[in-house]
């Protein structure tokens, strides 16, 4: 099983910057995507960033510029920094990875889809 631990949001100031973090653990045998999305309350859950194995990334249209992700393929960990924030971008901001884990009864690695348990994030105006 594969365990994702979240971290770096909090209450920040219209204007301020934050950088999330989230680290992937277990038994992974291999990453293939890992991205941000988020919710805000009373909304849908929306995409906000992802990232491949060969770091190509992909953003929502009206985060670009202000948002950027990176990962740490070695510690199996994604970052999304992020500038300029406004009220707007309060929300629960979760992470995912999906890739492939092998434990030590699995004759072949088997795929799987982990979403992080979220992180609060607060802009105040």
């Amino acid at each position: 099983q594969v365990h994702l631990v979240e971290s770096g949001g909090g209450l920040v100031q219209a204007g301020g910057s934050l950088r999330l973090s989230c680290a992937a653990s277990g038994s992974i045998f291999s990453i293939v995507a890992m991205g941000w999305y988020r919710q805000a309350p009373g909304k849908q859950r929306e995409l906000v960033a992802t990232i491949n194995s060969g770091h190509a990334t992909n953003y929502a249209d009206s985060l670009k510029g202000r948002f950027t992700i990176s990962r740490d393929n070695a510690k199996n960990t994604v970052y999304l920094q992020m500038n300029s924030l406004k009220s707007e971008d309060t929300a629960v901001y979760y992470c995912n990875v999906r890739g492939y884990y092998r434990g030590s009864s699995d004759p072949v690695p088997v795929v799987f889809d982990s979403w992080g348990q979220g992180t609060q994030v607060t802009v105040s105006s």
